[in-house]
This record gives C-alpha cells, structure tokens and sequence, in this order.
C-alpha cells in the first residue's frame, strides 16, 4: 500500500530533528573532548611532560670521594684506592639464582655471598646489588666480555678505603664499613647517598668522628634507561664535592715507633707537646689491621681478637682506666704544699708502714725509707710519706688538685669510647653508694689506689702541666682541608711556681740519683735529661700470710694477676718539649716495664729519628742498638715496614 504525501513528509521531519540532535550531540562530545585535549595539551602541558621524562629519565647518585686523613708531615694514613665490584639489576635480571650461577663460572663468589644476594633480591629493593667485591681487572674484563649471557650484570668502578699503615693507627683512625640499619636510625634527617649499595662511613675513631667532613658532597647523573630500568646512556653528569682532608698532630714515624716499641705487650703510650698539647704518637698494644673490617672480616679473623687475653680491639691509651700508682705522688704532694700544711723541706719518717684506725698501710720497701723529704719520696717513691701527708690535707683539696691537673674528666679528641676516669671524694663516694669516705680511703688514694682510675691520656695531660704550669689541653687534629686549626690557650694554672719547681726537682730525681727508681733508664745526654715518675699499681690484695713470708714475685703469679706498670715524664727537664705517659698491663714493676719504653719514646721525638747509642748510658747502648734493629720499624721516606736504620 503506498503512504500518502502527508505520511512521507511526516517520517521526514522526524528523520531531520534526529540527524539533528545525533549531530549537535556529537558536536557537544567533539566540543568538550577539544577542550580537555586544549587543556591537557596546553595547560597542562609542562606536568605531562614531566610525568614523561620521569618515565624515561633516572636520577642516579655518585657517591664522592672520601677525605684523606694523613699525619702533621702530609703522610698518608687513610686513603681511597681503585675498587672494581659487579651488580645485578633485580628488574633487568629475572632469574636473579639463574644469573648467580651463571656468574659464578666466571668470578669467584662464595655461597655466603650468593646467599646475601639472594636475600637482597627478595627484599625488591629498586637498588643494585652488589655481587662481588675489589675484583681483579681480569675478573671484570671476564664478566664484560659475557655481558650477553649475564642480564642484568653490570661492572662498576668505584673507590674504596685503604689503611696503608695498617696496625698504627687503627686506634687513632679507626676504620670505616657498610651503612647499618642502627646508623640510619641515629639520623635526624635522611641522606639518600646513605641508601647506595655498601656505601661506608666510619665507625670508629676519627673517620666516625669527623664524618661530617671526610664524607663529602655527592653528585649525580642524568641518565635515560628502558622500561626495564636498563641504563642506555648517560644524558647529564654533575660531580660532587670531595670530602675534606684531615690533617693529624701526630707524626706518623713517631707512632710507627712507639708501636713498635710496645711490641707485644698489653700497653699504651702517648707522646705529647707540652707547648701546643698537640698528639705526637698515641699508641695502644696490641693493635689490629683496619683493613679488615672495611674488606669484611671472616669469622675465624674476628673471633682470634676477641678472644685474645690482650684485647687488641680496645683502645687502651683512651678507654683503659687504671688506678695510677706511684705516677699520683705528684697530685698529692702539690695538693699538701698549696694547702700549707707541709714545705718542700718537710720530712717524715718511714719505717715500712703506717698505722691508722687500727689498721697497717705498709710501703713497698719492707725495712722502710728513713726519714725522707719530698724530693727523696719522689725519688724513691715512698709510700709513707704520702700516707702522712694526705690525712693532713684531705681527700677533697687532694680530688680538687687532681682535676685542675687534668685527672677525672673527659678530654675531648676525635677518639672513641674515651674515659672521665675517677678522681673520688667524700661527695662522690656518699652519691654512689650511700657510704662516708673514711681514712683508710684517703691513704689508699694517696698513692693513687682505692677508687682513682685514671687513663694514659689523663697521665700525660697531667705532666705536661706539670712541666709547664699550664692548662695544656690534647689536640689531635692539626687542619681540615688546609685550615689550620687553633691551638687553645694554656691558662696559668695558678700554681705556686716554688711548689711547682720542689715536684719537677722530685721528678728530675727520680732519674738523676742513683737511688731514683728510674735511675737505669736516664738520658745521658745533658741537654736532654729527663724528669719523671714510675708507678706499679696492684691488681689484687696482697695478704698478711704472703707479707709473712714475704711478697710474692710478679712473675711467680699468672699473667693477668700480676701488677700494672706505669711511667709518665718528660724531657728536657730545663726546657721541656715533650711528655710522654706509659702504661703496661701487668707488667710488674714501673721502673722495669714502662720507663724504659716512656725513656725511649721522649729521645725518639727529641732526635726526630732512631736515637744515637749515646744517648743512652754506656752499659746499656750494645743492648739498645740490638734492640733498634730488631723493632719492625717502617722506612720513613717509603713508610712500608723494614728494619730500622740506627
């Protein structure tokens, strides 16, 4: 049937507005999808072409050479040396296992290190993993040669920390190692260059304490990768800033030397400027290769120092502290004098003991010294004198003069686990155990035993302002990046200049009289005599059944029983220049052990070099000559280990 005119004009129209509203739709939809396309194309145009160039571009870090430490001569002591390492890219490798045993037909990597590898990938870190460590040249040319093989291996260049006086200065320098979680947590704000793959920062001594200079700046650079974070090339680069150099007061072959001397004693010894109280040599025994511990120390390595009765790992010339024996005489005799209650000639009777509340402190000499005056008790360090004399003056003017010398507090220098010691009185003993001081305290105290410890840094701090009447104060670092450090003000102490001249003649007698108790170990040589005091302090009660039958012999008791043995003076004794302190765990007697390592030390830093046989008194120089060729000293001008040119 067909429509009629009406009918197809009608369908028509309806056509027409549908066309119409389809189209002015689409229109609308064209309109607003040009208007997101202008807004995202040109307004927002830069943040998508940020979001892009994150996508292809990587920011990588490099990390930036760490600062030299070298002695007051420009001796190298802690350097950076070429270190070539493999990395595997988590992302770019796949297989991480399947790579590890790919590289192993290649590098020697043990299964310990294939482990902590393995445990790193499953940690999903973005970061590389370091595989091997300080490779070969031809152990890298080996893994670049079979890159295809190996995806995701990567060799890298890099620098790592060398001790190249390995054992000298382990205590001073300390040693660097890997960032550990605990040092990410001490960190105020976070640094990126801490997250690097094994990036290092010192652990102990000077590189932990003068971090903030030795680490340096980093840089960066630009570099583009695909999307598997597989670098393609390197578009920009920016270098960092090198650590700051570190310049020591200590000179490197005094150190080597007295190293060396202390051989294999458990001992310290410290050689000091009594002028500027720069650090000449301080040295502990036995001592440790740092070496280790930046190249990662094996068990077996690590467990032979723990377990060595000497402890090698501590460092005894900060951290010991040790009652001071004898080396106290001195505080307790210019604590008397200042106090008035005695003169340089007053004298006291000794007969081997002294009786006070019922009880009997006995001297070291049995038959006891007669009467002494203060330069003989020095000289001969009698104990009774000191007895007398410290209940006259009391413990606090006797605690009051061991500070202002130096003794019961921290001298701060960039070591580690430095030491306040302990110079006790009535206040200190009531605040820590709730108990009066008593007299029996005092006279041990006296004679530097009871409750004063004191460390070797303590001992030459305190005679160098014995020698000078000055507050000389350490001082280890000389520059930093080339900026000379101040040197503090030595402040007068205060000391009546008579009182102090009676102790320093006391000291000079110790050496210089043929009853001194260092008489054996005096400098020959007048321009350069020497000033000091021996000490041996007890590790153990002696007991009345053995004063019976008479005092046991240091070497008749095992190693760790027997006593301390302690030396400090200094030289020369007219114009002094320098101190030295020496301590020698169980080492029996003062004037046995320690003087004549302290004796040998002072002529060392005298000479500038090994000391001439004429220094030494004429029995003694075949001896010292054998002995000088047997130190395993360094060769000064290569500063590799070789014997000593006397």
């Amino acid at each position: 049937m067909r429509r009629s005119a009406r009918d197809t004009d009608e369908s028509a129209r309806h056509i027409t507005r549908r066309a119409l509203f389809m189209g002015g739709s689409m229109a609308a939809v064209a309109a607003i999808l040009g208007a997101r396309m202008r807004h995202m194309q040109v307004d927002q145009a830069d943040q998508f072409r940020l979001l892009a160039e994150d996508n292809r571009i990587s920011i990588r870090l490099i990390p930036p050479a760490r600062g030299l430490i070298q002695d007051r001569n420009g001796k190298l002591i802690a350097g950076n040396e070429q270190n070539f390492r493999v990395v595997i890219s988590r992302e770019d490798a796949g297989d991480v296992e399947d790579v590890l045993e790919k590289l192993t037909e290649f590098l020697p990597i043990s299964a310990e290190d294939q482990d902590r590898a393995l445990k790193e990938a499953q940690r999903r870190s973005p970061l590389p993993i370091i595989v091997a460590d300080r490779l070969s040249w031809e152990d890298v040319s080996k893994v670049a040669i079979n890159a295809p093989a190996l995806p995701g291996v990567t060799p890298e260049f890099g620098l790592s920390r060398i001790y190249p006086r390995d054992a000298d200065f382990a205590h001073v320098v300390g040693y660097v190692g890997p960032v550990s979680e605990n040092d990410l947590a001490k960190l105020e704000t976070p640094d990126p260059l801490l997250q690097t793959p094994k990036f290092q920062i010192g652990k102990i001594g000077v590189e932990t304490w003068m971090e903030s200079d030795l680490r340096g700046r980093a840089g960066n650079r630009r570099v583009e990768v695909n999307v598997l974070g597989r670098i393609m090339r390197e578009l920009s680069r920016q270098e960092g800033d090198a650590g700051a150099d570190i310049r020591l007061t200590i000179d490197a072959d005094v150190q080597n030397y007295a190293q060396a001397r202390l051989g294999d004693e458990s001992a310290a010894g410290i050689v000091m400027d009594v002028q500027t109280g720069d650090l000449v040599a301080i040295a502990s025994a036995p001592s440790f290769d740092p070496n280790l511990f930046v190249r990662g120390i094996s068990h077996r390595d690590y467990n032979a120092l723990m377990e060595n009765d000497h402890r090698p790992l501590a460092n005894k010339s900060v951290q010991g502290a040790y009652p001071p024996g004898s080396t106290f005489k001195m505080v307790t005799a210019l604590a008397a004098l200042e106090a008035g209650v005695i003169t340089a000639s007053t004298s006291v009777n000794c007969p081997g003991h002294y009786e006070v509340g019922g009880r009997r402190f006995h001297c070291w000499r049995r038959g006891g010294h007669g009467r002494v005056s203060l330069e003989r008790s020095l000289a001969e360090s009698c104990d009774v004198y000191y007895y007398d004399i410290a209940l006259k003056v009391g413990i606090d003017k006797i605690a009051e003069m061991g500070r202002k010398l130096g003794l019961g507090m921290r001298h701060d220098i960039p070591m580690s686990a430095i030491t306040e010691g302990l110079m006790p009185n009535h206040a200190w003993k009531q605040e820590r155990y709730n108990e009066v001081w008593r007299i029996g305290d005092t006279v041990n105290a006296s004679i530097g035993q009871g409750y004063v410890l004191t460390s070797p840094l303590q001992l030459a701090v305190m005679t160098a302002r014995l020698a000078t009447g000055r507050e000389i104060v350490p001082r280890l670092i000389h520059a930093i990046d080339g900026q000379v450090q101040p040197i503090p003000e030595a402040t007068d102490l205060g000391l009546t200049p008579s009182h102090l001249r009676a102790v320093q003649e006391g000291m000079f007698a110790v050496h210089n009289t043929q009853r001194g108790t260092a008489y054996s170990t005096r400098i020959e040589e007048r321009t350069m005599r020497v000033a000091g005091k021996t000490g041996t302090s007890q590790v153990r009660n002696i007991s009345a059944a053995e004063r019976a039958r008479g005092v046991i012999s240091n070497d008749q008791l095992p190693w760790n029983r027997r006593d301390h043995a302690l030396y400090v003076g200094y030289a020369p004794h007219d114009a002094p220049r320098y101190a030295v302190s020496v301590v020698v765990e169980h080492g029996g007697g003062g004037g046995t052990a320690a003087a004549p390592i302290g004796r040998d030390l002072l002529l060392r830093a005298l000479h500038d070099g090994i000391p001439p046989a004429s220094a030494y008194p004429a029995s003694q120089r075949n001896r010292i000559d054998a002995m000088h060729r047997d130190l395993n000293l360094r060769d000064p001008d290569s500063g590799t280990p070789g014997t000593s040119r006397a």
